[in-house]
């Protein structure tokens, strides 16, 4: 099974589109800011390109992750071993012939997506926020940054056949 390079990049770069209306001042960034401690100052020296660039690359190997729980595909693929077109059954052939694009949509993607955002990075922040001593606030805000994420990357991987 090949992975679609280009649908990948796309869901990574949605999340700084996210980000940029999520903790926007009149959204979630007021919240963010005080329950995380910055100030405008704190915020002024920062290398933004440098964020930026992190945060596109860590979000598309995030995708990749995603890609595998949102295209049921992918595990058909999984159980041949992978591998070229020389190493392809007959069987995987028919089944990817039969089910090929079996739920392959937009809202199928986004649903996985949504159930990774609250079954695993709602967890795992809320864990480092009981740790670090971060409101409830501080971690709804974030978990929520990130279901939403999810959702639509989930929903993009997905559906981008």
């Amino acid at each position: 099974m090949e992975f679609n390079l280009l649908a990948l990049v796309t869901a990574a770069f949605s999340t700084l589109i996210v980000g940029f209306i999520w903790y926007n001042p009149k959204v979630f960034g007021s919240i963010w800011m005080r329950e995380a401690g910055l100030t405008e100052e704190k915020m002024k020296g920062a290398n933004m390109l440098a964020i930026f660039g992190l945060s596109v690359f860590f979000a598309f190997l995030i995708s990749l992750v995603l890609q595998n729980l949102t295209i049921h595909q992918t595990g058909a693929f999984g159980m041949i071993g992978g591998g070229g077109a020389k190493d392809i059954k007959p069987s995987y052939a028919a089944f990817m012939a039969d089910y090929g694009t079996a739920f392959r949509t937009f809202k199928h993607g986004a649903l996985h997506g949504f159930l990774t955002g609250l079954f695993f990075a709602f967890p795992m922040i809320a864990i480092n926020s009981l740790f670090e001593r971060k409101s409830w606030k501080y971690t709804f805000v974030n978990a929520g940054y990130w279901t939403v994420n999810f959702t639509i990357m989930g929903g993009i991987i997905c559906a981008w056949q």
